[in-house]
């Protein structure tokens, strides 16, 4: 196949992979704005490479008009997440969206490979708009904590190069760490109300300390420059303390020095 076909068909696989990264994105954002912990953490996508797609044909006899049936994974998504109770609430988040569609499901999670591999896989049909028109694309979702994704990128890695025909030593090194971080995911969630507790917290500082320098640039468009240089060199004393409290304290003191000198201007 010529490299101009190859690129038409994969072009709506890109828009695709280019929507569902925006999406699965703005979701971490809504959360963070709300204030309220994301249970995603990264997102990531890929187009399967023409090289990959032909060995896929090649290993299981798919022809090119069966192409786009059989291969569910030319466009790819990787969700990644701190802890495993995270998966199963974005699997619900994906089951629950009115744009894409969840036609099939393997909870390697809870049954892992053979080969020590772990991670939730989905895949859903979703819709693009081509100038050709609506075009149904089918793409696969991988999610899995960062701790299962190290993992398996080491592991696709060593398949890579022993075109998988991983030698036996390895593969044991491989199913001993994929144990390891079974009882690593688990220590994590054992403390998982104590890490969110300290990211919503530091989350919290940093929305206050954005609220705080708004504010004052917006003072300069109204007050005495002067006055502003000074409420700004107070800022960073407090700022400086890492007193949560002190920090709130001179928030609400800011927003009433602002409040009149906007009634002042008017």
């Amino acid at each position: 196949m010529e490299i101009q076909i190859w690129r038409e068909l994969l072009d709506p696989y890109q828009l695709a992979v280019d929507e569902l990264v925006v999406k699965f994105e703005h979701i971490i954002e809504e959360h963070n704005n709300k204030g309220l912990y994301s249970p995603i953490e990264l997102v990531i996508g890929r187009v399967k490479s023409i090289d990959s797609i032909l060995d896929k044909m090649y290993r299981k006899d798919i022809s090119l008009g069966e192409l786009e049936e059989r291969i569910e994974d030319i466009a790819g998504i990787r969700i990644t997440c701190q802890f495993v109770e995270d998966i199963d609430r974005v699997v619900e988040m994906i089951k629950k969206r009115s744009d894409m569609d969840v036609l099939q499901e393997k909870d390697y999670v809870s049954h892992m490979k053979s080969s020590g591999y772990r991670s939730y896989h989905m895949i859903i049909s979703y819709v693009v708009n081509t100038m050709e028109g609506p075009k149904e694309i089918h793409a696969e979702i991988q999610i899995r904590t960062l701790a299962m994704d190290f993992w398996a990128t080491i592991e696709h890695s060593l398949q890579y190069k022993y075109k998988d025909n991983i030698p036996d030593h390895i593969q044991k090194k491989l199913i001993d760490a994929s144990e390891a971080i079974i009882v690593l995911d688990r220590a994590m969630s054992d403390v998982r109300d104590e890490i969110m507790d300290a990211q919503n917290t530091n989350k919290i500082r940093e929305n206050l300390i954005k609220d705080i320098l708004n504010n004052i640039q917006n003072l300069y468009k109204v007050a005495n420059k002067g006055e502003v240089s000074r409420i700004q060199e107070e800022f960073y004393k407090v700022y400086l303390t890492e007193d949560m409290g002190k920090l709130q304290h001179f928030s609400r003191q800011l927003d009433v020095i602002a409040e009149g000198f906007q009634a002042q201007s008017l």
